[in-house]
């Protein structure tokens, strides 16, 4: 009889939260912050998922579920699920961006004296471009210049269309391509910047270990930090690291990310 009670209960759930609630997040012209995690929790079932690189996201709910949308760069957004939402394929939701002031950090890792500033100030003028690239470990350019994407309309031999490049462009399927590029981007070099320092470097930092690479993505985002990564110049991201270390445990300290991220390890 328990045993018969017990499927019943679990058929009951599963009929309730066999639907799922299908979104794709945006953010208005901002889309270096898609690059940030964006954490989708059902809080009455008290289960979460996370964005993809592209906003998009999938998560079990039934009709009047409260959806809370967590993320280091946005204002954290709570949506109730409505019979209209759950019978739509796919629903937006837009998250605006969490506005923040840049406290002035001395810039003190490089050389040869340890400020910058004052190393670029004491410069001629036709010193500064070459001293300035020695110092901060700028990577040359690459290429001749010419985009690696395909044109949509080319004019070698005459005026001819690409077929595949205006099919991206009408599909979306070129800013996805984009995105997937910077996201895997991103992530390889988060990943060796992580293990340059080593995790203990972060956790010093008061940075909890599961939220480093969290951190870094928005270091990674919020300043162009990537052209050190691709030099393995990693010593020089440590001014932005000071820059942006107070901004995230302040932003870290006001947002449901810790409980979010203590809820997933569980799971």
């Amino acid at each position: 009889m328990k045993k018969i009670f017990t499927i019943a209960l679990l058929f009951c759930i599963a009929s309730i939260y066999g639907q799922y609630f299908e979104g794709e997040i945006f953010i208005r012209d901002k889309s270096s912050l898609y690059l940030n995690q964006v954490y989708v929790t059902n809080i009455n079932a008290h289960k979460s998922v996370l964005a993809n690189y592209n906003g998009e996201f999938k998560i079990a709910v039934k009709e009047g579920d409260l959806l809370r949308f967590t993320s280091i760069a946005t204002e954290r957004k709570d949506i109730e699920v409505t019979k209209e939402m759950l019978a739509r394929k796919k629903n937006f939701v837009e998250l605006q961006i969490a506005y923040y002031e840049i406290q002035e950090v001395i810039l003190s890792s490089f050389k040869p004296t340890g400020n910058l500033r004052r190393d670029v100030s004491m410069l001629k003028g036709s010193e500064k471009i070459f001293e300035l690239k020695k110092m901060i470990g700028l990577p040359e350019p690459k290429g001749d210049g010419t985009s690696p994407e395909i044109p949509v309309l080319s004019f070698n031999q005459g005026l001819s269309f690409s077929v595949d490049s205006i099919f991206d462009l009408i599909s979306g399927e070129k800013k996805k391509k984009e995105r997937y590029y910077k996201y895997e981007k991103m992530n390889q070099g988060i990943k060796n910047l992580q293990d340059y320092f080593g995790d203990e470097y972060f956790t010093k930092l008061k940075i909890p270990k599961e939220l480093i690479p969290n951190f870094l993505q928005f270091i990674y985002s919020s300043d162009n930090i990537s052209i050190f990564l691709e030099s393995n110049n990693y010593e020089a991201t440590k001014v932005y690291i000071e820059k942006y270390l107070p901004i995230y445990l302040r932003r870290l300290q006001n947002s449901h990310l810790m409980q979010v991220t203590e809820d997933l390890k569980k799971e």
